[in-house]
């Protein structure tokens, strides 16, 4: 399931996000590539270390704890540390699928990338596109600063080339409390309806609305069979 994620952070902040560590010192991306990605991959990476990508993670990480959506959709376990990259004229990712195991620097941690997401933090660039292969067909993304794409990590991506400006994004990778791809699609639609019910009935867990009431313990109890 591929789902768009508006305003994970406000556009004026993600667009000051984005210049700020524009001013930071770059590395070649390939660091965080497998051998078969680094014959494809032509960009730069803010180093992980580093005082400006500490501070735009953590501001990162604040927004996908409060964005109720992402939340809903990820159902994460746990999220990689998110990492920055950027593209300036003729820097590409050719196509590529992302390791299925990343070890978490800070921690070892090892986590499983049933997810990944691409939070964009500028717009005044041409191409850059994220095009996505799937069942869907293939597909390009090229959103509005503050907007992320939360896609399957077994999808056959890539980025093309930046013809002017910049592109600079917030990437990371999710181990999902649901592995199955198909149940968190059914539970992000389900969730999602029960929402809705909950707002035309005032909130408050549905409101009284024994509908609402009797999807939300459906819902509960699918997380407890899937959830592993």
């Amino acid at each position: 399931m591929l789902t768009i994620i508006p305003q994970v952070l406000p556009r004026d902040e993600a667009l000051a996000l984005g210049r700020a560590i524009a001013a930071a010192d770059w590395v070649d991306g390939s660091v965080t590539s497998g051998p078969a990605a680094t014959l494809v991959k032509r960009n730069r990476q803010l180093p992980e270390d580093g005082e400006a990508a500490r501070s735009a993670r953590g501001r990162v990480q604040q927004a996908l704890g409060a964005s109720a959506l992402f939340l809903s959709a990820a159902l994460p376990r746990a999220i990689y540390p998110p990492l920055f990259n950027r593209y300036g004229p003729g820097e590409h990712y050719g196509d590529h699928v992302d390791n299925a195991l990343r070890i978490d620097p800070a921690t070892g941690a090892r986590l499983r990338t049933d997810l990944s997401a691409t939070l964009f933090l500028s717009e005044d660039y041409d191409g850059g596109e994220l095009t996505i292969a799937g069942d869907f067909g293939r597909m390009a993304y090229k959103l509005a600063a503050g907007d992320m794409v939360l896609y399957p990590a077994t999808s056959l991506h890539r980025v093309n080339a930046v013809t002017r400006g910049e592109r600079i994004c917030a990437f990371f990778w999710v181990e999902s409390l649901v592995r199955d791809g198909a149940a968190r699609e059914v539970l992000f639609d389900l969730d999602q309806t029960i929402q809705a019910l909950n707002a035309r009935h005032g909130g408050g867990g549905g409101g009284g609305d024994p509908q609402s009431l009797r999807l939300t313990k459906v819902y509960h109890n699918l997380v407890r069979r899937w959830a592993g």
